[in-house]
C-alpha cells in the first residue's frame, strides 16, 4: 500500500460513516451558511456583517471538519484496532497518519469552498479579494488543524469520548474569530492575546486583513509542534485497562 492507498481509504470510511458526516460536515456547513444569512436580513450593514461573521465562522469549519473529525475516526480505529492492524502492513506509520491528515484536509478545504459559494449566492458575501490567499490560508490551516487533532488523540481515553474531548477546541475557536457573538469583548483582555495565537485565528486574521506573515508563522510553528507531539504521545493500541 501507498500513501494513495491510504489516502483513498481515509476518504472512503469519513464518507461512509453518516454520523461523521452529519458532525464535521452537515453541522459546520449549516453554521458557515446560516448564520451570515441571518445577519445579512437583520443588519442594517447585512453585507458587511455576513462577510466578517462568515470570515469567523472559518474557524468553526476548522475545528470541526478538520481538528474533530480526524480525532474522531483516529480514536475510533485506535480502539478498533484497525491502526494496529495497518501497522503490520507494508506502510510505515507516517504514510498511515499522513494519508488521513491529507483526506481530512482535503474534506476540510472542500467544505470551506462549498460555503463560500453558498454565502455569495445567498447572503452577499463577495468572493475572497485574493483567491490565491484564501486557498492557500485555508490549505495550510486545514492541514496543521487536521495534524493537532492526530496529535490530540493521545488525550483521548476512549473513542465514544472524542468528541466531548474536542468541544473546548471549537468554543475557543469560535470565541477567538468572533463567531459566537461578542464574548470575546467580555474577557480580561490578556485572555484576547492568548486567543489569537490559536491557529485557526491566524486563518481568520489572514482572510479578514491580507497579512501573511504573522498568520503563516503561527502556522508553522503549530504544525511543528502537532508534528512533534504525534512523534512523542500518538497511541497506536487502545489504552490496557
Amino acid at each position: 500500500m501507498t500513501l494513495t492507498a491510504t489516502y483513498r481509504l481515509g476518504t472512503r470510511l469519513f464518507w461512509q460513516d453518516r454520523a461523521l458526516l452529519l458532525g464535521s460536515v452537515a453541522t459546520p456547513a449549516m453554521i458557515a451558511i446560516g448564520l451570515p444569512l441571518l445577519m445579512r436580513h437583520v443588519r442594517a450593514d447585512g453585507a458587511a456583517a455576513a462577510t466578517t461573521l462568515f470570515h469567523g465562522t472559518l474557524a468553526i469549519v476548522l475545528s470541526i471538519t478538520a481538528f474533530m473529525n480526524v480525532a474522531v475516526a483516529l480514536s475510533a480505529r485506535r480502539d478498533q484496532l484497525v491502526l494496529k492492524r495497518l501497522r503490520a502492513t507494508t506502510l510505515t506509520d507516517d504514510r498511515i497518519l499522513a494519508g488521513q491528515i491529507a483526506a481530512t484536509a482535503t474534506q476540510t478545504v472542500a467544505v470551506v469552498v462549498a460555503c463560500a459559494v453558498a454565502v455569495h449566492l445567498t447572503a452577499g458575501v463577495p468572493y475572497p479579494a485574493n483567491p490565491l490567499l484564501f486557498g492557500a490560508m485555508v490549505i495550510a490551516g486545514s492541514v496543521v488543524l487536521a495534524t493537532l487533532g492526530a496529535a490530540y488523540t493521545a488525550a483521548i481515553p476512549r473513542a465514544e469520548l472524542a468528541g466531548a474531548a474536542c468541544m473546548p477546541v471549537f468554543l475557543l475557536s469560535g470565541i477567538a474569530a468572533g463567531a459566537m457573538g461578542p464574548i470575546r469583548e467580555a474577557l480580561p483582555s490578556w485572555t484576547g492575546t492568548l486567543l489569537d495565537l490559536l491557529p485557526t485565528t491566524a486563518v481568520v486574521d489572514a482572510v479578514r486583513t491580507g497579512e501573511v506573515a504573522r498568520p503563516a508563522l503561527l502556522l508553522a510553528v503549530w504544525g511543528v509542534a502537532g508534528v512533534v507531539a504525534i512523534r512523542l504521545w500518538f497511541r497506536w493500541e487502545p489504552r490496557r485497562s
